[in-house]
């Protein structure tokens, strides 16, 4: 069996213990696959700003890779919630970069996880005159900062 069937099942076992009517699909995605949870009780599973599903994501993860240490990660999400955030994301990381151009002065984004740094990153990789950086350290979330390239 697969790593994103034996998420899926693994998936599946979690939202039935929890009492929701759902459906999941699998999905391929550049990052991997993706159980994308479709339901009319979404914002339960979603949480606030995504949290729950975050934890969702790490439990099915989590068991995976008890189950095979050499499981792919698997993403989970619920009625597009992520697809939507990273869009969102990326608007915000092309305007501060438009700020970035119009001002000259460096513009901090909000706090983020590792996954949505990278988006945030690559959101403006293509463009020589912006250039991001992030803290270095453990902590979880962090802030990345956009400026012009060589400033």
């Amino acid at each position: 069996m697969n790593d994103a069937k034996q998420a899926e099942e693994i998936l599946d076992s979690i939202l039935g213990k929890l009492g929701f009517s759902y459906q999941i699909e699998h999905e391929d995605s550049e990052e991997g696959a993706v159980l994308q949870i479709r339901t009319e009780q979404g914002k339960y599973l979603i949480g606030r700003s995504g949290d729950r599903l975050d934890d969702i994501q790490y439990l099915v993860n989590r068991i995976l890779q008890k189950k095979n240490p050499d499981a792919e990660r698997v993403r989970v999400d619920c009625e597009d919630y992520r697809v939507e955030q990273e869009q969102k994301l990326c608007e915000t990381v092309l305007e501060a970069a438009e700020k970035v151009k119009a001002t000259g002065k460096p513009v901090r984004l909000k706090p983020l996880n590792a996954y949505y740094r990278r988006i945030a990153h690559n959101a403006v990789v293509d463009d020589p005159e912006i250039e991001t950086t992030s803290p270095g350290g453990n902590d979880r979330m962090k802030r990345i900062t956009l400026r012009l390239a060589g400033s």
